[in-house]
């Protein structure tokens, strides 16, 4: 257990989680490998009736707040499949000072698959997240990665407007940089949420990232299915697909994204814990 300085009392108390999963190849099928596990990170790897694993991401201190700390890992071994999601929405509460701290870390071997597929990051109020994804995969790989926020708690009117994160990708492939990105939404950053080059008012945001050889072939019904919503787009660079969607709810955000994740999955629909 971390503890942070307070300077309006005793120290306070900050979670510290760290969890990481592998896979391994057994008669065609992904099964574990290796299981690491510390503080309130926690992984639980349910049934499949298909060839790929499932690991479910578990934050047993129900939410992070300023100096709190996750570290996540998932990999891939060669010619399996992985796909990794969250037993629920990850929250971000009010933050007394400093930021909640989360990195995922994954690595995808020759021929395998992970389908990195959270559920939402709701920001509360006074909240602050510092937020890094980092991937590193073979040239013959295939990644399907997510991250969506939703702003504030729509059933208690909250507009979280106070709340700032700080999101970051890094996707390597065959040790080249090929996708970057940094997004930063301020405290009170009126402009960020309201101008309609960014926000556009939308109280949810994501954005789902598909590299692999085979991406041409998919790209035309993605566009097919953003075509019905004129909050979201996408495009094709070389083997990488970028859709990014808004929406005025996460209800309305996840009818524009679950479509999409389910034509690129490996398992040809979102994780079942997104329905429960």
């Amino acid at each position: 257990m971390l503890h942070i300085a307070n300077a309006h009392g005793p120290a306070l108390q900050r979670a510290v989680g760290e969890a990481r999963v592998a896979t391994k190849p057994r008669d065609g099928k992904a099964v574990l490998d290796t299981l690491y596990q510390l503080g309130c990170g926690k992984i639980r790897v349910p049934k499949t009736h298909g060839n790929w694993l499932e690991a479910v991401l578990i934050n047993t201190s129900g939410g992070l707040t300023g100096g709190d700390r996750m570290d996540w890992g998932a990999s891939a071994a060669p010619g399996t499949h992985l796909v990794v999601t969250t037993q629920a929405c990850e929250r971000i509460y009010r933050a007394t000072s400093g930021a909640a701290n989360v990195t995922s870390t994954l690595h995808i071997g020759a021929g395998a698959r992970l389908d990195w597929l959270p559920q939402e990051t709701i920001l509360f109020d006074g909240s602050a997240l510092d937020r890094t994804l980092t991937v590193d995969m073979a040239p013959d790989a295939t990644f399907l990665g997510l991250e969506s926020v939703i702003l504030g708690r729509e059933a208690h009117g909250e507009d979280a407007h106070s709340a700032a994160i700080s999101d970051r990708w890094r996707i390597h492939r065959d040790g080249h940089l090929i996708h970057a990105e940094a997004a930063r939404l301020d405290a009170d950053d009126i402009l960020g949420r309201t101008n309609m080059a960014l926000l556009d008012g939308a109280r949810a945001y994501a954005t789902l990232c598909y590299v692999a050889p085979d991406s041409e072939q998919h790209i035309e019904k993605l566009k097919a299915l953003v075509s019905r919503h004129p909050t979201a787009g996408v495009s094709r660079i070389g083997d990488k697909i970028v859709l990014r969607a808004t929406g005025v709810s996460g209800y309305r955000l996840r009818k524009i994204i679950m479509p999409a994740i389910a034509a690129l999955s490996g398992a040809g629909a979102v994780p079942k814990l997104w329905s429960l």
